[in-house]
């Protein structure tokens, strides 16, 4: 019986408002529950639950717990993009959170593993309009029209998912290490037509093979767990302040949409084992020391594998200028922007003519010096 009160899903829940029984969701500013007909406000009480790192080489058909979001979720499928959201039942969606296609549809499975930490949004829908108007004004060679006009774009506050992966490391390796040594060289030279002998310091190298083991621990290994973005569209937003994660709550998921991963946990894990893989070859090379290190061969075993999901909250946006489509995202918890913007092809071009000018004119004036 014990067991199968333990296995039982739990049951959904749902934030009505106490006082007029409207929804309830989150707001950045107060980082409490608001309803959004009356104002009221419910605090949300801090997550004293400590992670669970959960073991790699278990599945989450072995575990039903781990994909319950603790609120009645629906997965969203966009036709044009792929995308797919986690989005309350209760909610629907008619514009894809991704690339803007009004061609949403609502698809019946939606079992995913539940994110086990996340950092709540701390940056308003107003702050990121805001943020955005201030970054286009200082992008270089874009349209006078763009830069001083109003730029009608939908944002959608969302969370999206990384991994996180934690993996104990024993290595044996092998290699040759190689040190400088100098000798004194006597040779000879031609100068004004007469032959002249001297001394060089030349430099030589000595190999000698080198092997041994080398352990090593690696903790919270973040991975995005997403393909809908452009790689530098994430790098340029700055990285999160992963001390402020706090322990997963559906309530910060109210009024939002959390992405549905699409890098599966497996995929996920060779990624961060290529990282892994690059830092015990670059730690290993500095062990063995010497001026350099060739033929490095690298056998790894790892053990006590396990991860995490994990949610970071972005503001994304799609516009168009001109017929052309952009996209800006906003960090929600630091408010900086990265994005993609029109250019204006004459101010490139007279950009360019000045660098040829300026360089043309260089050359003469350095041409005329050195004669």
């Amino acid at each position: 019986m014990a067991v199968e009160e333990t296995t039982k899903p739990k049951t959904p829940v749902t934030f009505p408002c106490s006082g007029c029984g409207g929804p309830m969701l989150f707001d950045s500013e107060s980082q409490t529950l608001k309803c959004e007909y009356c104002g009221k406000e419910d605090p949300i009480e801090n997550s004293d639950q400590q992670p669970i790192e959960h073991d790699l080489d278990l599945s989450e058909t072995e575990d039903p717990g781990l994909t319950d979001w603790g609120l009645r979720t629906q997965t969203v499928h966009c036709e044009k993009c792929g995308g797919e959201s986690v989005i309350p039942q209760i909610e629907t969606a008619a514009l894809c959170a991704f690339c803007g296609s009004p061609k949403v549809l609502v698809e019946e499975d939606t079992t995913s593993i539940r994110p086990e930490t996340m950092i709540p949004f701390q940056v308003s829908l107003t702050e990121a309009v805001a943020g955005f108007q201030a970054w286009k004004k200082k992008r270089w060679f874009i349209p006078n029209e763009f830069k001083k006009g109003k730029i009608n774009s939908r944002l959608t506050g969302l969370y999206m998912p990384y991994w996180t992966y934690d993996s104990e490391t024993a290595s044996v390796y092998s290699a040759e290490r190689g040190d400088y040594h100098y000798r004194n060289e006597t040779r000879t030279r031609v100068v004004n037509g007469k032959t002249e002998t001297y001394t060089e310091r030349v430099r030589y190298t000595v190999w000698r093979r080198v092997g041994g083991e080398y352990d090593c621990s690696f903790d919270d290994i973040l991975i995005p767990a997403s393909v809908r973005y452009d790689r530098s569209l994430l790098e340029d937003l700055g990285n999160f302040d992963l001390r402020k994660l706090t322990g997963y709550k559906p309530e910060y998921l109210s009024g939002y949409i959390a992405e549905k991963y699409s890098v599966p946990r497996q995929e996920g894990w060779r990624k961060a084992g290529e990282k892994i893989d690059d830092t015990l070859r670059a730690n290993i090379r500095a062990e063995i020391g010497g001026d350099e290190v060739r033929s490095l061969n690298v056998r790894t075993q790892y053990y006590d594998r396990t991860y995490k999901h994990m949610l970071l909250p972005v503001w994304n946006a799609n516009y168009t200028y001109r017929t052309k489509p952009y996209r800006y995202m906003v960090n929600g918890q630091t408010g900086l922007v990265s994005g993609t913007v029109p250019r204006s092809p004459w101010k490139i071009t007279f950009f360019v003519l000045l660098c040829v000018i300026a360089a043309a004119a260089a050359f003469i004036f350095f041409s005329q010096y050195s004669g």
